[in-house]
């Protein structure tokens, strides 16, 4: 049985940042929503509390139950879990006299005790919050403080109790991967055996136990989610996979062909089919961006449904779920088992009468692209920036035809290999171009031009929540201004997009 780590979430911001840190030191952990865990049981090592946007002198404060783990094995409440630990056990919170936001440094450190173990003093830690403990209970022992908060971190006496008012997790506590590599391997006693190889053998053994001679039918978008999960349930039921690629008119330039390619190298068993026309003619005339996704959702829906229905014996759905959007998809208010609609093939398994099955649904997108790495998957596919499901159907800004789609597809592929040709592709997050709604005024040759406007963007990024745009060299967009203007008929100007996320978001539409 696989060892764990729980986190309990009490919707902070930097949850998913925990259980990232926790993963990277070869560690399994799971999140849950502080009112809705699983059974606690011998796989369970300890137990991490989450910060949170609530105060715990809020009529409303989350209160976990801790019955059967504070007092029985390790625990550690971290910033809002330390608060809560304070006081509703005897101690007292109170709003801060003086602000407890960005960097401090730690002027006390306990470096006899577990948790402090090899933490320099005056370490430099990631403080975010309103209240700050005032008053701790008797029981409870000061392990760090800083210059302006006393009760920093504290351990209960007698008990594998621990907890900090700072954020380990974030890059700014310089040595918060230490510390918590202090709770999780030497007070929890995990083994940090949670390796990439670890994973591939243990789910391609579940694989197998789960859809024994099933037969299973994946859609492949030649993105790096679907591409593992597809590698991954080959592995486990080989020939009793089918996948399905289909080209909705709406991808990159020869992509389809490309990807179609590329999954024969790896022995996959893929079906290719082209769909564009339906696309054209069902998007005729749309220029509402949530009509258009609609149309495009439920178009697939239909090919998909079509070309499953030709397999004989299809009982399950695989898909590319990963860990974030299930997470994202479980309230803090109270659980859900709903994930959000735009990250699997919605409707699907309900029409098809289909049992799902999500291999790749407890890794994060880091994990996935080194999972991919251990099963010899081309690094190529694994560095791919992420795509719309969507397409170019929400990069051109207006109704969609083939002549909009051309011009899109040839202005997108100088751009994109001129990304790669320049060194500069892994460097960015995601890049694409955008057809505008916009015709301006040109001069080419002797004659006035009347034509279309793109917009490039490129963008920095770790996980997609927030993103910035890059600065990309002058002399490069000045190459690729150049080249899409003399190269692709029908475009007269380009600009670069520098808008960050927050407030605009990557794509357009």
């Amino acid at each position: 049985m696989q060892e764990k780590i729980l986190i309990l979430d009490f919707g902070s911001q930097y949850t998913q940042l925990i259980g990232r840190r926790v993963r990277e030191l070869n560690v399994y952990c799971e999140i849950y929503p502080y009112n809705h865990y699983p059974a606690i049981d011998e796989t369970v090592k300890g137990v991490i509390l989450s910060g949170s946007p609530f105060s715990v002198r809020d009529a409303n404060a989350p209160k976990p139950d801790l019955s059967l783990i504070k007092g029985k094995m390790p625990l550690l409440g971290v910033c809002y879990g330390a608060q809560y630990l304070s006081h509703f056990f005897g101690g007292e919170v109170a709003l801060s006299n003086s602000r407890e936001y960005g960097r401090a440094n730690l002027g006390f450190v306990d470096q006899s005790n577990q948790l402090f173990k090899n933490i320099s003093q005056h370490s430099q830690v990631w403080m975010s919050h309103a209240d700050t403990i005032v008053r701790i209970p008797e029981n409870y022992k000061v392990i760090a403080s800083t210059a302006d908060v006393e009760y920093a971190a504290y351990q209960i006496e007698g008990e594998q109790t621990f907890a900090i008012q700072f954020h380990p997790e974030v890059y700014h506590t310089t040595e918060g991967t230490e510390l918590l590599k202090n709770y999780v391997v030497d007070i929890c006693g995990c083994k940090q055996d949670w390796t990439p190889d670890s994973f591939i053998e243990t789910t391609v053994k579940e694989l197998k136990a789960k859809l024994g001679n099933d037969r299973v039918v994946l859609g492949l978008s030649g993105g790096v989610d679907s591409t593992v999960a597809g590698v991954l349930l080959n592995r486990a039921i080989g020939a009793n996979l089918t996948c399905i690629f289909v080209d909705n008119g709406l991808l990159r330039k020869d992509e389809f062909q490309q990807v179609l390619d590329s999954y024969q190298h790896m022995g996959l068993n893929v079906i290719g089919v082209d769909a564009r026309q339906k696309f054209w003619d069902d998007l005729a005339g749309i220029t509402d961006p949530e009509k258009k996704r609609k149309t495009i959702g439920r178009d697939f829906i239909e090919v998909f449904d079509v070309e499953a229905h030709k397999i004989q014996d299809v009982k399950w759905l695989a898909q590319g779920t990963i860990y974030p959007d299930v997470i994202e998809s479980v309230s803090v208010n109270g659980p859900s088992a709903t994930i959000k609609s735009h990250h699997n093939v919605g409707g699907l398994p309900e029409k098809m009468h289909l049992k799902v099955v999500e291999p790749l649904k407890l890794l994060f997108k880091d994990e996935v692209r080194r999972v991919g790495k251990a099963l010899g998957i081309n690094p190529e596919l694994l560095g791919r920036h992420p795509f719309p499901g969507p397409g170019l159907g929400i990069r051109i800004l207006s109704d969609v035809t083939p002549e909009k789609v051309r011009i899109l597809q040839e202005a997108d592929a100088i751009f994109i290999n001129g990304l790669k040709e320049w060194g500069l592709y892994d460097k960015v997050w995601q890049a694409g171009v955008m057809l505008l709604p916009v015709q301006s005024v040109g001069v080419m040759g002797d004659e006035r031009t009347y034509e279309n406007v793109v917009a490039l963007r490129a963008v920095a990024s770790t996980d997609g929540m927030t993103a910035d745009w890059v600065h990309l060299p002058y002399e490069f967009l000045a190459k690729m201004s150049n080249e899409i203007i003399n190269k692709v008929r029908g475009i007269n100007r380009v600009v670069y997009d520098i808008s960050s996320k927050p407030p605009a978001t990557i794509e357009w539409e």
